[in-house]
């Protein structure tokens, strides 16, 4: 039998994906740095780095990026932080997972995927010599 989450573990997990959607870099780095994981997951599999990519936090990115948070990790719908960039067409944070050597090929839709489904040739461009498939 799974025991029932603490109400207050809860809680503050829910805090801290929040400082990430909003891009609060100095509070959220801080709980890492006192311990919380740097690829916690939230119930949809979302991650911290997930949730600042897509909500275009690229000083976010950097800083969890920088305390080891997995620049391809999926999420359960199968996406990664990349391609919801490229969805966002947040460029800053493209640009930041590219630099720590984001895959653009993962995923599905992967980011050359949706670059191309949105007609996004300038971060298509961003991926360089990584860029695979059809064109």
């Amino acid at each position: 039998m799974t025991e029932a989450p603490d109400p207050e573990v809860v809680e503050l997990a829910s805090k801290i994906f929040e400082l990430a959607r909003q891009g609060q870099t100095e509070t959220l780095v801080a709980y890492v740095d006192a311990g919380v994981p740097a690829n916690l997951t939230n119930d949809r599999g979302d991650s911290l780095l997930m949730l600042a990519a897509y909500h275009g936090h690229a000083e976010a990115v950097r800083a969890l990026l920088a305390r080891g948070a997995e620049a391809d990790r999926i999420n359960d719908r199968g996406q990664t932080p990349l391609a919801g960039a490229v969805f966002k067409g947040e460029t800053e944070v493209v640009k930041a997972l590219v630099e720590a050597g984001a895959d653009p090929t993962a995923g599905t839709p992967s980011a050359v995927d949706t670059a191309r489904m949105f007609d996004r040739a300038e971060l298509l461009e961003l991926f360089g010599g990584r860029r695979t498939g059809s064109p």
